[in-house]
């Protein structure tokens, strides 16, 4: 509708196992770098999978450490992250409406470590040593609710738990609010922390990881038939979005423009995907119509791809149909063969690729694909980057409850 705002990002920030720096990591990527390692945190020794897509992380590069003490992993990585995305906006603080700032962040399983943590010490020392920062700490709520009293934002401020769409639904959840004139600037994104010895423990026991300890960095393989699961991540991906003319009027560098949003569920299945993509269909069906915008108009998709032999299959089939000829044309990527699958936090750290790529005019390579499996045909940028003038992109994220979301961006 004509009504409706524009919403451009204006800035962005990262937590990954490739590092914090964009210019890092992205150059990580397009050299086709793997992020994936053996887990050195916690003693992996009673566990099928010692592999994982870990951080190496010091909180109090930006955060107060008596505060970092106060915070979640997933809770710093977000605060690191959504910091980082402020200052790379250009944002004066002191000259917003901070009535009209907001803070949206997604996360699929929130504080796990904290109630770990305080789990066992209520076993071993008994409840009352259970720390009084634990609900704070462990709250998914905590990622937003600690950047807003950082920079004392008083606008819409919400998480959004659907697993692995989290980041993707908390950013369209964002866009909307600006959209509608509710908000002049949100930091949103996601953040995850999961791998951690429960995490690990818990995915083990659904069988969904890849067992390939000897070979990390070729561990996470979407597309290929010698795939087996994926690989656990963590980290975050957080950006500013801003209202088109606001940030035009105070000359902000704009790295690409939200211009759709879908969001579906399967209401099939808890953890399996539909295997057709049914529900993943209407989702990027629904983004393109929010930006009316052709199909054939998309130059680039960062697919969900998390290197499962069901969401691969069934996430190139949905593609299929929504593009139908034109499919064979869009280059597809999946940036989790080089971080793991952050969960929560993957929507917001692949909008942050899917910038970069339209800003750099390159595409990020999907690493390991060295036999594609069957099904699994259309061209997915194997092995090597590529340089390609974009002017959309499409990211895909979808999660366990068969939840779906799409993002589509273009270039300004």
């Amino acid at each position: 509708m004509a009504d409706k705002r524009r919403v451009v990002i204006t800035g962005m920030g990262l937590v990954t196992a490739l590092g914090e720096s964009l210019d890092t990591v992205w150059d990580s990527l397009i050299a086709g770098k793997s992020g994936v390692r053996v887990v050195n945190s916690f003693d992996t020794s009673k566990y099928p999978v010692k592999i994982g897509g870990e951080v190496d992380y010091d909180p109090t590069r930006l955060i107060d450490k008596r505060e970092a003490k106060r915070m979640d992993r997933f809770s710093q990585f977000a605060m690191t992250a959504g910091i980082d995305a402020f200052n790379d906006s250009g944002l004066d603080l002191e000259s917003l409406n901070r009535d009209r700032c907001g803070c949206i962040v997604g996360s699929g399983i929130g504080g796990l470590s904290t109630i770990e943590q305080e789990h066992k010490k209520i076993i071993e020392k008994g409840p009352d040593r259970v720390s009084p920062f634990c609900v704070p700490k462990l709250m998914v709520n905590a990622c937003s609710a600690n950047l807003a009293i950082y920079y004392k934002f008083r606008g819409a401020n919400h998480s959004i738990v659907t697993a692995c769409a989290s980041a993707a639904h908390a950013i369209g959840h964002a866009y909307r609010e600006i959209q509608r004139d509710d908000a002049d600037v949100v930091i949103t994104g996601g953040s995850e922390a999961a791998l951690i010895p429960l995490g690990m423990a818990s995915f083990c026991a659904l069988k969904a990881l890849s067992t390939r300890n000897d070979e990390p960095e070729k561990a996470s393989r979407p597309f290929d038939r010698d795939r087996e699961g994926f690989v656990l991540g963590e980290g975050a991906g957080m950006m500013v979005l801003e209202d088109y003319e606001f940030a035009k009027k105070r000359g902000a560098r704009i790295y690409a423009e939200l211009v759709g949003f879908g969001m579906t569920c399967d209401g099939g299945h808890i953890t399996q995907p539909s295997p057709c993509g049914e529900g993943a269909v209407d989702s990027m069906n629904m983004a393109l119509r929010d930006a009316d915008l052709a199909p054939e108009k998309v130059s680039y998709i960062n697919a969900h791809g998390t290197g499962t032999k069901m969401n691969d299959s069934s996430e190139s089939a949905a593609v299929k149909t929504v593009f139908g000829s034109h499919a064979k044309n869009i280059p597809l990527s999946s940036t989790k063969s080089h971080l793991g699958h952050l969960l929560g936090a993957s929507g917001g750290v692949e909008l942050v690729f899917s910038a970069l790529a339209l800003q750099r005019g390159a595409i990020p390579p999907t690493i390991n694909l060295d036999n594609p499996d069957e099904g699994c045909d259309l061209d997915y940028t194997p092995l090597e980057a590529r340089q390609a003038d974009l002017q959309y992109a499409m990211s895909n994220s979808f999660g366990f409850g068969g939840h779906n979301a799409t993002l589509v961006i273009g270039k300004v």
